[in-house]
């Protein structure tokens, strides 16, 4: 099919398409907490309403019920990376097997065993409080796409075993038995202790439960300056200041607090479309009666999952703005969510003409490690934990609880590993980030299908710490 012809096709299934997150378009969206509108002072301050601020609240309270407790949130609960999510659960905490393997062999085997404490944490939390979250657990699945995908799930099927997961691994017929697509030749299901949640409803019943706590939370309440004081920091607010022992910066991509935390996040924008719900006969044509949460082997690769009515959600296709701009009005429009429709249809063809209700783009915290890391400020009084880039529904609360340990100084084992102790690698500045995403993003687009110069480029940017493809 020529690219005018599936320019054509998209458009036409964007034609009533509303450019914001399926997740945030609810009726069970909460109404904000007002605004901080006068001083107060606390013994933590939480900066940012996301997925990490919120377990730290709850966690914090929960360790504490005594302590002094505020979260501020610039826009409302879940309006950023948040509510935006494909929402596939896992046990990593550092961005896959395969990346927390990459960054740190000598400590995985701890590493492994406290992300599938973290798994059980997770859901003993959303049960205890009856936090209705569409909460599924058809286990997560790797799918090869074409032969040259299958070495890829066999390497990453040894560290699952390994490690001790209920990893199954799928010819091109048992494939097709679980998801019925032509691009699927084999795939690598681990069963356990993954599936899927709706994030923002997760993230509401996190709020819910923080403010039972006794959790003061301020929403449209952006924290503008910050400086060291003589009790610990002092944040200043448009009508408001606080005055807090210490503070916990939970701004991931969007990098608040310090000009320095930018110099190792970028926010790189992932793409993502919901189609109208499926028919049964729909559903019929494509199988996946077992709902698992979906990656596949693509250098550019493409998530999947269903929603609760029965909906594809369909992510992929990364893309860079200048400035670290984590809203861009361009993905607010049909045109860039073109490659993707047309992913959609290859992957699944016998749903080819199909509507799309949603299209949005979430902001991912992109350092050389793709996973969280902590930046100390003021003394150690400050201190920003973030930089997760998928995986980071579960592992945010991971990234909370030991953030937690480090602001106030507890001396639990996560402190002797290697990613509580290192910090990714320095990222250039503008505009030379955005000229090189910018390449990079090109050659990842058309690498499987051109090669030539693409693939030393793309090479050298792994060997700057960025593990940006699945080969």
């Amino acid at each position: 099919m020529s690219d005018e012809l599936i320019r054509v096709d998209a458009l036409q299934a964007l034609e009533a398409t509303t450019f914001f997150p399926y997740w945030l378009d609810a009726p069970e969206r909460p109404r904000d907490e007002p605004a901080l509108q006068r001083p107060l002072d606390c013994d933590l301050l939480i900066v940012g309403g996301g997925f990490t601020g919120l377990w730290a609240a709850v966690q914090a309270k929960e360790a504490n019920p005594e302590r002094d407790v505020v979260l501020i949130e610039a826009g409302s609960i879940a309006i950023g990376a948040s509510g935006r999510p494909a929402a596939i659960l896992s046990t990593s905490v550092m961005h896959g097997l395969a990346n927390a393997q990459r960054l740190f062999p000598e400590d995985m085997e701890m590493l492994e065993q406290l992300g599938k404490e973290n798994l059980d944490g997770f859901r003993e939390t959303i049960e205890r409080y009856g936090i209705e979250c569409d909460l599924e657990w058809g286990g997560e699945l790797t799918v090869a796409v074409g032969d040259e995908g299958i070495e890829d799930i066999e390497k990453e099927y040894k560290l699952y075993r390994h490690y001790g997961h209920d990893a199954h691994l799928l010819d091109k017929e048992a494939i097709q038995q679980e998801v019925k697509s032509p691009l699927f030749n084999g795939g690598l299901w681990s069963k356990k202790r993954s599936g899927t949640v709706h994030p923002a409803k997760l993230a509401w019943g996190l709020k819910r439960v923080a403010m039972e706590l006794g959790v003061q939370i301020y929403e449209n309440t952006p924290m503008v300056s910050n400086a060291k004081s003589k009790g610990g920091v002092l944040v200043k607010t448009p009508k408001g200041r606080v005055q807090a022992n210490k503070v916990l910066l939970a701004t991931n991509a969007f990098a608040s607090g310090n000009k320095k935390i930018r110099n190792r996040v970028a926010a790189i924008r992932d793409r993502i479309v919901v189609t109208e719900p499926l028919s049964e006969a729909q559903m019929a044509s494509i199988g996946w009666q077992n709902r698992q949460g979906i990656y596949d082997t693509r250098t550019q690769l493409n998530y999947m999952r269903l929603t609760a009515d029965n909906r594809i959600l369909f992510g992929g296709r990364l893309d860079y703005f200048f400035g670290n701009n984590t809203d861009p009005e361009d993905d607010k429009a049909p045109e860039p969510y073109v490659r993707l429709i047309d992913n959609f249809y290859r992957t699944f063809p016998s749903l080819r003409g199909i509507k799309f209700s949603h299209a949005w783009s979430g902001p991912i915290a992109l350092t050389t490690r793709m996973a969280v890391h902590y930046q100390h400020y003021h003394g150690g009084k400050m201190l920003y934990a973030g930089g997760y880039s998928g995986f980071g529904v579960t592992a945010t609360r991971f990234g909370a609880r030991v953030g937690l340990a480090i602001l106030d100084d507890k001396k639990v084992p996560e402190r002797s590993l290697n990613f509580a102790r290192s910090q990714p690698a320095y990222i250039p500045p503008e505009p030379f980030r955005w000229i090189g995403a910018k390449i990079t993003m090109y050659a990842l687009d058309t690498l499987d299908e051109k090669r030539g110069w693409r693939i030393p480029w793309v090479r050298m940017v792994e060997k700057m710490g960025f593990p940006i493809t699945q080969k």
